[in-house]
């Protein structure tokens, strides 16, 4: 068997994933992790993709990148199934992958001193994917330089790195002649794209370099973004531009200006609702994802109530929820701590009413005209992100018009 790649985490990793399954195809007999560390449960399924992947490939040579490797580098380096870990940093750069010589010691295990170098290796080949064809992943910025008390993601990526705007528009042209339909912008923040650039240039800017650059490319999206550093052009862009898929997904993460405040957040729940209300006013398509920590460190439940409000009120259709964790290192795991079983009773709570609300919006777009990128599985998303089940025989890349007659186990169809 040849390499096989298995990601954990965010859209970053699952970019990152693909770039390295093309630079690394061909390798003999190797398995990568690409960790995860947001939370202690994603450390702790990374140790158990980890456990899993050693008893699938007994023989194979086993790798550990991403974030836990950056920050739990000793607890994974004693793990008897882990061959080597590879830096955030170095992520992207094959040489530090490759079997070492016989007498060589490629030292993959050796401690670090914590410091996270400024990377963006040019690696573009991710030829045999299947991903190349639909949906193609472009990273444009890394790293972070907020201290949100919860996250422990800034000492695995290190501060924020932007990507020039040319180094950008190479990588989606070269996506855009393999055939991808769609270009999704990925980064740990990504609205802070631009600060470290000369002129401080704003999201918004790339966003349109990109449309300008590319007349053919009829559909972008954004991963997730921070409400608060939405610049006026950028809003204008989600507001009215029909290249720019209208699905926004905001690193909400409370509904609570308390909670909010304590987890050192820059927006209040006011100037969530304010933003969406004010796109939907423009667009009222616009379907809405969020991400929502359940049983952040001092929560009541009159402020988990807030949360399970907002979801209402922001109509929430896309949710990530995410039960607190406490992670070593962080201001959180300092604080008064939530029972376990409220978080889960909480977690729970939020899970079924962004299920209620998206149950409601799917309703609604039955018997409605949906565009539609086929992918691989019979399958697509909607320019809204909405699940579909094509036609059999559907060609694998193309924009379709379907229009669903009902729902079949949670996709229209």
């Amino acid at each position: 068997m040849t390499v096989e790649v298995l990601s954990l985490g965010c859209r970053l990793n699952i970019s990152e994933s693909e770039q390295l399954r093309g630079l690394l195809a061909g390798s003999d007999d190797l398995v990568v992790v690409n960790s995860c560390a947001v939370t202690a449960e994603a450390v702790r399924q990374t140790r158990r993709t980890i456990r899993r992947a050693r008893r699938d490939r007994p023989g194979a040579r086993l790798l550990v990148t991403g974030c836990a490797a950056e920050v739990e580098r000793e607890m994974l380096s004693r793990m008897p199934e882990v061959d080597g870990l590879v830096t955030n940093a170095e992520k992207l750069d094959p040489a530090h992958y490759l079997r070492p010589r016989e007498g060589e010691d490629l030292g993959p295990l050796q401690k670090n001193d914590g410091e996270v170098q400024p990377s963006f290796p040019r690696f573009p080949s991710v030829q045999g994917l299947d991903s190349i064809h639909t949906r193609a992943f472009i990273q444009v910025q890394n790293g972070c330089n907020h201290s949100c008390t919860f996250c422990i993601i800034p000492q695995g990526r290190g501060p924020s790195r932007s990507r020039e705007v040319g180094a950008v528009l190479e990588d989606i042209a070269y996506h855009l002649d393999a055939g991808a339909a769609e270009i999704v912008l990925t980064g740990v923040d990504l609205t802070s794209w631009g600060d470290d650039l000369a002129g401080v240039p704003r999201l918004g800017a790339l966003v349109v370099a990109i449309l300008d650059a590319f007349p053919q490319l009829q559909r972008l999206r954004l991963s997730s973004i921070d409400g608060a550093e939405v610049d006026d052009w950028l809003f204008e862009l989600l507001a009215g531009e029909p290249r720019v898929m209208p699905h926004l997904h905001l690193s909400l993460q409370s509904g609570d200006d308390m909670i909010l405040k304590r987890m050192k957040r820059r927006h209040t729940r006011r100037d969530a609702i304010g933003l969406v209300s004010r796109l939907r006013a423009r667009r009222p398509e616009l379907a809405l994802g969020a991400d929502i920590i359940a049983g952040f460190p001092t929560e009541d439940e009159a402020m988990h109530g807030n949360s399970l409000a907002i979801i209402a009120e922001l109509d929430v259709v896309h949710g990530h929820i995410f039960p607190f964790s406490p992670r070593p290192g962080t201001p959180a795991a300092r604080m008064p701590q939530v029972d376990p079983a409220a978080i889960k009773a909480r977690a729970a709570e939020l899970r079924a009413a962004v299920a209620a609300q998206r149950g409601r919006w799917l309703d609604g777009l039955v018997g409605k005209p949906l565009r539609v990128l086929s992918e691989s599985d019979g399958t697509g998303h909607a320019e809204n992100f909405a699940p579909v089940r094509l036609p059999p025989g559907t060609p694998r890349g193309r924009l379709v018009t379907i229009v669903p007659s009902g729902l079949d186990q949670g996709m229209l169809a």
